[in-house]
């Protein structure tokens, strides 16, 4: 029986794919080269992406074998997930990969905005010294809001209760909650909240979740922390927001559009802005890429490995 083919159209690092190589007839090509990919479909049993390569209609015609579809992370934007599916192609990603780099960086992106590293780092750059007027808070004692208690929201509240901040969580679907965490509703926490940070998925229920009117429902002294999905928040209305003083700070690790180009926001000093760093560390591509080896390996199993013979 021949090996099954798994075409690699994204770079995974380091020896991600070794045991893929031990069953399948594994292939390598740049999945932005649509031509090229097209080419490589024909013959495939799995393909793995990652954010690099767009799996929608026309990729799944030109693989008429397909049976998975994997992207080695958490996100599936970039896969047409409702035409795989409808097609019998079964289709994965790496949920747990980069929980702990996600909530290491929205810790970051707290503490930048509260202390005004951003704008710091720029006045030194610009040859000034403006200590007194970036003058931030402390975390400790002050009231954090988590929007979305899942696997990144868990990880985001466990770190800053090492702060000392009260915890509210709002989460219509989170089954359990810690005993320093207290649930609430949306407009409860952002009305209470010195710190609110996002980390639920978009989807048509999300998108624009944080428009002007829960805007004005925070604190003039609040931060806005985004590094789920851009689109869940309305940026028009964040930038008058802040540019207004109606908002202390933001820090956006994701955008609407990606990337932002010249949106205005980037233009504010009490912006904090990255350019969607979440699971960027090694350590959770090397897990993503693990991760989805491991799955893509288990759908094809039966068909690597004949049933033995009788004798």
């Amino acid at each position: 029986m021949p090996a099954p083919v798994v075409i690699v159209s994204d770079v995974l690092p380091g020896d991600s794919i070794a045991a893929l190589r031990t069953v399948c007839d594994v292939r390598h090509v740049d999945g932005r080269d649509r031509p090229a990919l097209f080419a490589a479909l024909p013959d495939a049993d799995a393909l793995i992406v990652r954010s690099g390569t767009r799996v929608d209609a026309e990729v799944l015609d030109r693989a008429p074998g397909l049976r998975v579809v994997a992207r080695a992370g958490v996100g599936l934007d970039n896969v047409d997930t409702d035409t795989a599916r409808a097609r019998g192609i079964t289709v994965l990603n790496a949920p747990d990969s980069n929980t702990v780099s996600v909530a290491e960086l929205t810790v970051a992106l707290i503490v930048s905005s509260v202390r005004h590293l951003t704008a710091g780092m720029r006045s030194l750059a610009n040859g000034e010294w403006r200590r007194a007027e970036l003058t931030g808070v402390e975390l400790a004692g002050r009231t954090v809001g988590i929007v979305g208690y899942g696997r990144v929201g868990r990880q985001v509240a466990r770190r800053l209760a090492a702060f000392d901040m009260h915890i509210l969580v709002h989460d219509p679907y989170a089954d359990t909650l810690g005993d320093d965490v207290h649930p609430t509703g949306l407009d409860e926490l952002l009305t209470a909240s010195d710190v609110v940070t996002l980390h639920l998925p978009k989807t048509p229920r999300t998108a624009g979740l944080i428009g002007a009117r829960e805007l004005s429902l925070m604190k003039p002294t609040a931060h806005l922390v985004n590094a789920a999905r851009g689109g869940i928040v309305d940026e028009t209305a964040l930038h008058r927001a802040l540019r207004d003083g109606r908002l202390a700070g933001a820090a956006l690790d994701v955008f609407a559009t990606e990337p932002p180009g010249t949106s205005p926001l980037l233009a504010l000093p009490n912006v904090v802005a990255v350019p969607h760093l979440g699971a960027s560390t090694h350590d959770a591509q090397l897990r993503a890429g693990q991760e989805v080896v491991r799955k893509v390996l288990a759908e094809l199993t039966p068909v690597a490995v004949p049933a033995p013979t009788a004798v």
